[in-house]
């Protein structure tokens, strides 16, 4: 075997793309992450220019047995996306977009961010289900799962994936679909990145092009009043009707109404697929049982526009830490809990979401994908957050509190992309439910030494 240096050099030769040394000038730049509180030092940083390159860095990664992280957008939470003293294999390079419009199928790299496959898509009045942040990577969204404004029509993100390519541990490449190597795709519909470095998505697409979007608010006084009757009235709505609830702060900026600055607020996020008559009158159920909104920003626009609403104040480089949940009832004891706690925010960017998991996601079969939460009726994510580094440790501290108050009102597992690196075995396997031990076969399968454990990993059976 090569010594290090030696085998760095021929890497480094063999690549298409850069790689990136601790000596590089661009190093400092390339290892930040999206969360700030998360500061690693990865031995190289391998930015790759195409499937080729890919391959070339799992081998060299795994021949002299270096921790691996995939980064793909970065936005991961707990810094997934990094690893101290190892290798990063970094697709941020790899973000091309093809529409065919005549099929509805969006061909996606690796790259790039829901906000990309947005801008190409709207073109042709289609769009992929993801989530609610513009910036979010495509690739960590779709492997965790992925809901959003579109999950009530048009299920989760991995619902409207029809293959993927891969690299495996092994350095061979396989695309994976329902009809070729269909187990990978099962595993891959939800499992995270335990099973291969995926260098292209394939997605079902949708018509959706003008929709009426935007917030709903009212302050904390009415948070209960207005997240009973919100939890009362999803399951009827119709399913054209995305939308969720949070407890979160009105940022102290424009263009936010000086009057409500600081204060807290319950909001309700709307984007109905469709006119806007017909979008008023699907919401009038919730309205007519609430008191009148203090803010109503809600009206016709881009559905681009509303995936990146809260862009401007989730940017890179916030300290942050979440926990989540699945949920199946929302008891007015929870809505009690949610509410208190939430009283006690550390900072005006720390806040409380309540995502629906019903309608179109909930008609596919838990065995029928790794994602085995089908019966949740919820997710909820808790995220403390703030760009002082010295509030670290209190947004931590919130999030840890808040979620001990209302977990005993939850299901034992979540959301994967809403967990952090410090929840444990216990916590993974309870979010995979009676999917685990199949997931852990497959992993022995095709990632049997589990090189790719920078993850919320799932071990081998073996």
């Amino acid at each position: 075997m090569l010594d290090i240096k030696e085998a760095i050099t021929d890497f480094s030769t063999a690549l298409r793309g850069t790689l990136i040394g601790r000596d590089h000038p661009d190093y400092d730049a390339a290892r930040k992450l999206y969360n700030g509180m998360i500061d690693k030092h990865p031995l190289l940083i391998a930015r790759c220019a195409d499937v080729a390159d890919v391959i070339a860095a799992v081998k060299f990664g795994r021949d002299q047995g270096l921790e691996i992280a995939i980064r793909g957008g970065g936005h991961n939470g707990p810094g997934l996306a990094s690893v101290s003293g190892g290798l990063v294999i970094d697709l941020s390079e790899m973000k091309g977009v093809r529409v065919d419009p005549a099929n509805r199928t969006v061909r996606v790299g690796p790259g790039c961010s829901s906000g990309d496959v947005d801008h190409a898509t709207h073109a042709f009045g289609l769009a992929v289900p993801f989530g609610i942040i513009a910036s979010t990577g495509v690739g960590g969204l779709t492997l965790g799962g992925g809901t959003g404004y579109l999950t009530r029509k048009h299920g989760l993100t991995i619902d409207n994936l029809l293959e993927a390519d891969v690299v495996l541990a092994d350095g061979s490449f396989v695309t994976a679909s329902k009809d070729r190597n269909a187990d990978l795709f099962w595993a891959l519909r939800g499992g995270g990145g335990n099973f291969g470095v995926v260098t292209s998505f394939l997605f079902q697409a949708h018509p959706v092009s003008m929709v009426l979007g935007g917030p709903l608010a009212w302050p904390a006084s009415q948070a209960e009043e207005v997240m009973r009757a919100f939890r009362d009235f999803v399951p009827g709505a119709p399913e054209d009707l995305g939308l969720w609830i949070g407890l979160q702060t009105v940022p102290s900026a424009a263009p936010f109404p000086e009057q409500f600055w600081g204060h807290g607020i319950c909001l309700v996020m709307v984007c109905y697929n469709g006119d806007e008559v017909e979008g008023r009158k699907a919401l009038a159920p919730l309205l007519d049982k609430v008191p009148p909104p203090a803010l109503d920003w809600t009206g016709m626009m881009p559905f681009p526009a509303v995936q990146a609403m809260f862009d401007p104040l989730l940017p890179p480089g916030l300290q942050m830490y979440w926990r989540g949940d699945f949920i199946h009832d929302v008891p007015d004891a929870a809505i009690t809990a949610h509410v208190a706690e939430a009283a006690k925010s550390p900072s005006e960017l720390s806040l409380m979401h309540l995502y629906p998991l019903d309608g179109a996601a909930a008609r596919v079969g838990g065995p029928d994908t790794a994602w085995s939460a089908r019966d949740a009726r919820w997710s909820m994510v808790i995220v403390g957050c703030d760009p002082d580094p010295g509030k670290a440790g209190a947004v931590t501290e919130w999030t840890k509190t808040y979620w001990d108050a209302v977990h005993p009102f939850n299901e034992s597992g979540g959301y994967s992309n809403f967990m952090m690196d410090d929840e444990g075995d216990d916590r993974v396997r309870a979010s995979y439910g009676d999917n685990y031990p199949r997931l852990a076969e497959i992993k022995n399968k095709y990632d049997p030494d589990n090189l790719f454990h920078v993850n919320q990993n799932i071990r081998p059976s073996a």
